[in-house]
């Protein structure tokens, strides 16, 4: 989830597929930049959007993920105790 907050920092090697603001990270990009399965890193952020803390994007191929900063905020506000 950190790495999702800094896209463009975080992934800076790798040449987007499509615009990190609006769609997020190829999940290849997770993949290469963790060193886990193709699988494992899929499983994981299905495992994220299903708890609604990431959206994904299919461009072509592609499967990009996108933090849901509404979502994320609204879960910190739970941990803290003020919602």
């Amino acid at each position: 989830m950190n790495w999702l907050r800094d896209p463009h920092g975080e992934f800076s090697q790798w040449e987007p597929i499509a615009d990190r603001d609006e769609v997020g990270v190829c999940v290849s990009h997770l993949q290469a930049k963790s060193g886990l399965a193709q699988s494992t890193v899929s499983s994981y952020m299905a495992t994220l959007e299903r708890a609604g803390l990431v959206r994904s994007t299919r461009i072509g191929k592609w499967i990009h993920y996108k933090r849901d900063e509404d979502m994320m905020s609204q879960l910190a506000d739970v941990l803290r105790g003020t919602q």
